[in-house]
Parts: structure tokens; C-alpha cells; sequence
């Protein structure tokens, strides 16, 4: 459940932002999402439907001063859910799926926001050994 992944060259990223409503904390929320989490790798995982791999990250807080070229160096406290998949097509085709939206619900309504945005993989590289 918490090991490294391998994402594949030309994996569709979906990076969504979650906002809390005031007063939840992520401890409130951390079951509905790992029931979403482990019903997408369950349903939805290689050829059951293209799912390839998902990270959850909280918002630490941190706005680089040498990356950031905006003056506003405060962001919104949220979480983000980062999944991987083949198609963006197989994406929406889970997400409107009613087992998907059954544990999605219960986050959402613990949410003011979210936004899940699609990429395109550009490029991807390790570090090099010494």
C-alpha cells in the first residue's frame, strides 16, 4: 500500500486539489479517502479500467522563494491527490462509475473545493548514480 511506484512514459497525470470546509481536518476525512484510493486500485487498476498509480500529499506549508515567480508567497491549506492512468478516457470512464462516485461522495461532502486538472507527460528522469 505505501511502496514506491513506476510510472510509465506517456501516463495521463491527474493532479487534484482538495479544500477541506473549515473546521475538517484531514484525520476527518483520511477514511473516506483511502476507500476511494483502494476502490480505484481495486475496480479500476491496469486492464480493469487503466489505473496505473495515485499519490496523497498535504500542502506543507512551503512556497519555494527560487521556483515561485509570483510575490505571493502563501497558499491556501489543501491536499492534493495525484493519480496516474493510460487514457484520460479511462479516467472519466471510472470516475463516472457508480462504485467510484458512491466513496467519492462521502469526501466531497467534507470538501469546499476541488479541481482535478489532466496532463500530458512531457518528460521524466531519475537522478543519476555517482
Amino acid at each position: 500500500m505505501f511502496g514506491p511506484i513506476t510510472i510509465p512514459f506517456g501516463a495521463k497525470m491527474l493532479f487534484n486539489t482538495v479544500t477541506l470546509k473549515p473546521g475538517v481536518t484531514f484525520e476527518q476525512v483520511e477514511l473516506a479517502v483511502g476507500e476511494m484510493c483502494m476502490v480505484v486500485k481495486a475496480t479500476y487498476g491496469d486492464d480493469k479500467g487503466g489505473f496505473i498509480a495515485g499519490q496523497v500529499f498535504k500542502f506543507s506549508g512551503f512556497v519555494s522563494d527560487e521556483g515561485s515567480l509570483s510575490q505571493a508567497k502563501t497558499a491556501e491549506d489543501h491536499y492534493a491527490i495525484v493519480t496516474y492512468w493510460r487514457s484520460f478516457e479511462s479516467h472519466e470512464k471510472s470516475h463516472a462509475d457508480a462504485v467510484f462516485n458512491s466513496k467519492f461522495a462521502a469526501l466531497a461532502l467534507m470538501c469546499s473545493d476541488t479541481k482535478e486538472l489532466g496532463y500530458d507527460m512531457l518528460w521524466q528522469g531519475a537522478a543519476q548514480a555517482s
